[in-house]
């Protein structure tokens, strides 16, 4: 599965296969940047991330160990996530790395331009729920509108 498919966010739909069905191994497969993305959708329930620009090899290879029951990262991020536990309290990391599953997720909503009221319908949300998850957000990136967050996301690469 992708993270950006054409009518439902992959992470809403990995959410919803996740908790409706357990016995689903999922294997997500994105051109979208490993170090933005991979922790995320691993706390989401993905069961692997790999990038697209990945070889045949390496396709086969997590294709299998997810179904083996297993779950598969790429070595730069299986060493990058080794890192963190050494040195937890990472200067370097990008901001958006102490969001939540939720809370990224709302993120990149608002990143994309998606009004309050559009994320609440899609994520079956109050209103009062998705602003209260933008104002921690906010507060956690040091924030103060919808532009900085999309201005960071692009920054960075969490959008294109």
């Amino acid at each position: 599965m992708d993270i950006h498919m054409p009518d439902r966010s992959g992470l809403d739909i990995l959410r919803h296969v996740s908790q409706g069905h357990p016995e689903v191994r999922v294997l997500i497969v994105s051109g979208l940047p490993e170090e933005q993305y991979a922790r995320n959708v691993l706390r989401a329930g993905a069961h692997g991330y790999l990038s697209k620009g990945g070889s045949l090899e390496e396709f086969l290879r997590a294709i299998r160990r997810v179904l083996s029951g297993r779950r598969y990262i790429s070595t730069a991020l299986a060493e990058s996530m080794i890192e963190d536990l050494q040195n937890p309290k990472d200067a370097n990391a990008p901001v958006h790395s102490s969001l939540s599953t939720r809370e990224f997720q709302i993120f990149c909503k608002l990143a994309h331009g998606a009004a309050i009221n559009h994320i609440a319908e899609e994520l079956h949300l109050s209103v009062k729920t998705v602003s209260t998850y933008r104002a921690r957000i906010l507060e956690k990136m040091g924030f103060k509108s919808n532009a900085d967050i999309t201005a960071y996301a692009l920054r960075h690469g969490v959008i294109q």
